[in-house]
């Protein structure tokens, strides 16, 4: 497993922002050898997501190395017939091709599965979508803000209270834990493959996957159950699994699920032994049902020392709890270098975002920087058998660039 799991897989990357391209990408970490198809002149429009408003201003396109990373790139004119014929020819090669394109733009492209299948009986077809394939909504463009993230009733149920603004997502948030469902669905195809020696068309998309991550909740309410108002941080149930700010600014949320075990350590790493004999918190019920008093004076305390003296002391005595990270945490966050959350680029000192699975004995490769738009049209197209007349006559018409 020197090369990687998926040495001599052949993948086929025609998609954008940013599941099924980064869902590509986990395969090119395993050693797959990823094809990114996309068209002449600026390229794939994703490159561009750094120049968005709202941003933060890099010398250096992260998404781009992020998503793109070990990939070669072919830029084809996918509106031109010869540029379709190159791409039909290395279908006919390749294990899996990847597309986000929604089915209507599919099928005026030439790439449905029904145009690729006959191409190669062993083709893996894998799209993904916003809001799935069928129904009205089926060619309605997503991205995880809105089809994931505010569909699935995150964004209704992620804000401080019910009285506040709904919360906002991130960039990606969404995108990275559907291309591992995407992903997971790819390689479940490949394994089919090795059982039945045929390929097969695999989909998901964000609602689907926005749904399953608050799936609790939605299994919840399809089960019939009665919600409770959702209260702000001030007023919550528990105060053992709140949110506290320290004194430097940082915050840390506690997570004391054995809570009858745990209260009276969490008691005298705070300084205040007195809390459990005192008659107001002497039993869980007791606690919870002041949980307003007991959330005020676990305020006081914890502002009282740094984030850093916290964790010494919380740590030290076995509690369970998370530090509410910022950012600037990451680069230097040990436990990640070592476990190889963040993994250095081939040849250069800069860290990459490594993806979630480690698989003993099987060796990832070391992450290539990404490539330039059409960098290795020419390669590509020689490996394909086209010979360099061709490749010129192919560069003429713009089908190829």
């Amino acid at each position: 497993m020197e090369k990687g799991i998926f040495d001599g897989l052949k993948v086929l990357d025609c998609a954008s922002f940013i599941a099924a391209p980064a869902a590509a990408t986990v395969l090119s970490d395993f050693g797959a050898d990823v094809i990114k198809i996309e068209p002449p002149g600026a390229g794939d429009p994703y490159r561009n997501l750094p120049n968005l408003p709202g941003y933060p201003a890099s010398e250096h396109n992260f998404a781009w190395m992020l998503e793109a990373r070990n990939k070669k790139s072919l830029a084809l004119d996918l509106t031109k017939p010869e540029a379709r014929e190159v791409l039909y020819k290395l279908v006919a090669e390749a294990d899996v091709f990847i597309t986000n394109m929604p089915p209507q733009v599919r099928q005026k492209l030439g790439i449905t599965h029904d145009h690729l299948a006959h191409l190669n009986d062993r083709l893996i077809y894998a799209s993904f979508t916003g809001y799935g394939e069928k129904g009205e909504e089926a060619n309605k463009p997503g991205f995880d803000s809105n089809a994931y993230w505010a569909r699935s009733g995150l964004m209704d149920l992620v804000r401080a209270d019910e009285d506040t603004t709904p919360a906002r997502s991130v960039a990606g948030m969404g995108d990275h834990p559907c291309a591992m469902a995407f992903y997971g669905a790819i390689v479940t195809a490949l394994f089919q493959r090795e059982k039945t020696g045929k390929g097969s068309h695999v989909s998901t998309n964000l609602m689907a996957n926005g749904v399953w991550a608050n799936g609790v909740l939605a299994q919840a309410k399809l089960a019939g159950a009665k919600f409770k108002k959702r209260k702000p941080r001030e007023e919550a149930l528990n105060a053992v699994t709140n949110h506290y700010k320290c004194r430097d600014g940082r915050w840390l949320i506690l997570s004391l699920l054995n809570e009858d075990r745990q209260w009276p350590t969490l008691a005298r790493c705070m300084g205040r032994e007195d809390l459990v004999a005192d008659a107001r918190f002497v039993t869980k019920a007791d606690r919870h049902a002041r949980s307003v008093e007991l959330i005020k004076i676990f305020d006081e305390v914890f502002a009282g020392k740094d984030l850093a003296e916290w964790r010494k002391i919380l740590d030290g005595n076995g509690l369970v709890f998370g530090v509410v990270g910022i950012l600037d945490d990451i680069p230097n966050d040990k436990q990640m270098i070592e476990n190889e959350v963040l993994v250095r680029f081939e040849n250069d000192t800069m860290l990459t975002v490594n993806s979630p699975i480690f698989i003993d004995g099987a060796k990832k490769v070391q992450p290539r920087k990404p490539p330039e738009v059409g960098e290795h049209s020419d390669e590509i197209l020689r490996q394909a058998g086209y010979d360099e007349a061709t490749i010129q006559k192919l560069r003429a018409s713009g089908a190829v660039a």
